[in-house]
Parts: C-alpha cells; sequence; structure tokens
C-alpha cells in the first residue's frame, strides 16, 4: 500500500494548513487604526472594593485635627486634676488647732446655822424646798435650740445633748455618786484633758486643777449613801458663739439629794436629811467635739452643803447628816507673803427652809432658794 488512505469518514472539512473558522472575518486597515487599547489600573479592576491604603489628608485637614487633639489632652488633664482635688479634699471642715485648757474648779462648801433637820424621805421631798423642781433627767432641760453664725440648729442640739450627758452622768448616775466609778464621766472628756482627770480621780488635791468634785458629784461611800434613788434637779442651759469653730455652754443646775448615814443593820425612817449641790459649769466644744460627742469642761463652780467649813471635800462630798451641826471653825488663814499654791478655803452659809417655794423663774434664776453663801 502507498501513500496515505483517506480516514474512513471522510477527509476532514478544515485539513491542516487550510482556511480556519475565523478565516471569513477580515479587518480592514481603518478599523485597525481606529482601535484603541485600554489597560485597567488595579484600583478599577477591584470595582466596589474598599480601598486598601486611605490616602493621605490634606493640609488643612491636618491642622484641624491637631487642634482637636490638644483640646482632648486639655479636657482629660482638667478632668483628671478635679477628681484629685475632689478625692483629697476633707469632706468635712478641717479641725480647730486647739488644745484643751486645764480644768478650774471652786468647791465650797456650805455650812448650817444649826442642827440639820432630819426627816423621811417623802416628807423632805415633798413638803421641802425642792418640792417643785422636776426628778432626775428630766430637770436638765434643753434651751430652744436656734442656729448661730457658724453653727447649725443640728450642731447646737448635739453640743447641748453632750453638755447633758455630761450632767446626768456626773450628778445623778448612782455608781458616780457613791466613789466607785469615773468611766460614764471619763469618756465624754476631750482627750486633752484625760490626763487630768484621771489625776484628779487617782490623788485629788486642793490647787484648783486636781479636784475630783470639780468634776463630778462624790459622796464618801463610808459616811453616807443615798436615802431615795429621787433627786431633784432645777437649772438651766444657756450656749453662745466662743469663736468661728467654738460653742461655750453654760450650765447652772441645783442638785438635790437625800442622804442617810452608811452604817450596816436597819435605818431609821425619819433619819435622812436633804444635801444640795449647785453647780455653775462652762463648757466649750469645737467642730470636732460637736462629732465626736465629747466636750471640754473649762470651769468649775460648786456650792455644796451642809457641810462644815473645815471639811475636805477635794477628793468627795462629806455632808453633815440629819441631826449634825457644824464645828463652828472658820475656813483656815494662809500667810500672803508665802510662796506655792495658795490654800485659803472659802465656806458659805447654808440656809434651809422647810416650806415649799416654788422653783425660780427666768433663765437667770438658776439658785436654789436654800443655798445662799
Amino acid at each position: 500500500m502507498t501513500g496515505r488512505g483517506e480516514p474512513p469518514e471522510g477527509p476532514p472539512e478544515n485539513p491542516s494548513g487550510g482556511e480556519d473558522e475565523y478565516r471569513s472575518l477580515v479587518f480592514d486597515e481603518s478599523f485597525v487604526r481606529a482601535a484603541r487599547l485600554q489597560e485597567f489600573s488595579a484600583q478599577e479592576r477591584m470595582g466596589e472594593h474598599a480601598r486598601a491604603v486611605r490616602s493621605l489628608p490634606g493640609r488643612g485637614t491636618r491642622r484641624h485635627r491637631s487642634r482637636a487633639g490638644i483640646a482632648l489632652v486639655v479636657l482629660i488633664t482638667l478632668a483628671f486634676a478635679t477628681a484629685a482635688y475632689i478625692g483629697f479634699r476633707n469632706p468635712y471642715p478641717p479641725p480647730v488647732g486647739r488644745r484643751a485648757e486645764p480644768l478650774r474648779a471652786t468647791v465650797i462648801p456650805l455650812a448650817p446655822r444649826g442642827a440639820v433637820p432630819a426627816g423621811t424621805a417623802e416628807s423632805l421631798l415633798d413638803d421641802g424646798p425642792a418640792a417643785g423642781h422636776r426628778s432626775g433627767a428630766s430637770g436638765i432641760n434643753l434651751p430652744s435650740v436656734r442656729r448661730t453664725k457658724n453653727f447649725s440648729d443640728s450642731q447646737v442640739t448635739l453640743a447641748l445633748t453632750t453638755v447633758k450627758d455630761y450632767l446626768v452622768s456626773s450628778s445623778l448616775d448612782p455608781d458616780v455618786l457613791t466613789g466607785g466609778v469615773v468611766r460614764p464621766v471619763g469618756r465624754l472628756l476631750d482627750p486633752d484633758q484625760t490626763a487630768q482627770f484621771d489625776k484628779s480621780m487617782d490623788a485629788p488635791a486642793d490647787d484648783g486643777e486636781h479636784s475630783a468634785t470639780g468634776w463630778l458629784v462624790r459622796f464618801d461611800p463610808a459616811e453616807a449613801e443615798l436615802a431615795d434613788p429621787d433627786i431633784r434637779v432645777h437649772g438651766t442651759l444657756s450656749y453662745t458663739e466662743a469663736g468661728a469653730d467654738t460653742l461655750e455652754v453654760v450650765s447652772d443646775h441645783t442638785f438635790t439629794y437625800v442622804l442617810r448615814p452608811a452604817v450596816s443593820g436597819p435605818h431609821r425612817a425619819d433619819g435622812a436629811s436633804l444635801f444640795s449641790v449647785r453647780r455653775v459649769l462652762h463648757f466649750l466644744l469645737d467642730r470636732e467635739d460637736i462629732r465626736l460627742h465629747r466636750l471640754e469642761v473649762r470651769s468649775a463652780y460648786v456650792q455644796a452643803g451642809p457641810q462644815a467649813c473645815s471639811a475636805e471635800t477635794t477628793g468627795a462630798l462629806r455632808p453633815l447628816l440629819a441631826g449634825e451641826q457644824a464645828d463652828g471653825r472658820g475656813p483656815t488663814g494662809t500667810d500672803p507673803y508665802s510662796t506655792g499654791v495658795p490654800t485659803a478655803a472659802l465656806c458659805g452659809t447654808l440656809s434651809v427652809s422647810s416650806q415649799t417655794q416654788d422653783p425660780p423663774r427666768g433663765p437667770d434664776a438658776a439658785t436654789s432658794p436654800r443655798s445662799r453663801p
């Protein structure tokens, strides 16, 4: 067999080297010249996709954003400074840099003119000069409270309440009156006076600063005891500003006790007698004292009787009881040319009335009608 044979299906339509299917498509020269070639950029090829790199802002935009950033930094700095100021600032006024001064106390015994009247506790209270006085703490009334220039009405009320608590603890508490307990009084004092108070209780002295009876009312339990727990009280409280940061409170009260001898065994029902103590106390309270429920006792003026003029009253009051009389000895003298603490004693006369009398009236009439120095 020589040569190539034709395939069974016949010769191909487009034999190799012949015309292809685009052979009939002819572009003339003018069409080719008019055609324009255009290559799309990467951005155009991405279509609607976001730009990968943000274009740089213009000069004006940079300046505007720079000013906004500076303003933001300033505002943040001011906010931090304000927060620091509020955080470090004490919400309460700064405490006054004042130290409490020592108490100055004067205790004057009142001597009876004759024998001390005796009777039952009921008759002495109901028919005696204290019949119109109130019992216990109800006799210590707070005055009408009004705000002052530098203290609110609530601060004034707190100050007066602290003073009342002190008077109740130091004049009405049975445990304090018998001489066995002093803490109810000491816990109300300014810390600057604590050492003086403790020394006055442990080692009382007649030096004007360490008299126990200047701080509180105390009887020698070996000599006298309460014949009746009913203690009559009458007097006044007043207050005023002693400065922009200090309140001064003055109390002027007379306390009437029913006493009997402290002896073992049964007591005579008619063997009781009256004993009166007038206390004029000056208190100072600054803002810190008011807030912490404490006070400073600046001065104490005490008249107490019936007692003998020669009685030693610095540690405890020593009452003359039913039927007893004063020894007739007057105050001891002193050499005016001597040095040291003066030791001259003061003494008054106690005028006792058995008739019922109306209590004194008016803010300045707090003196007991039975006690006239």
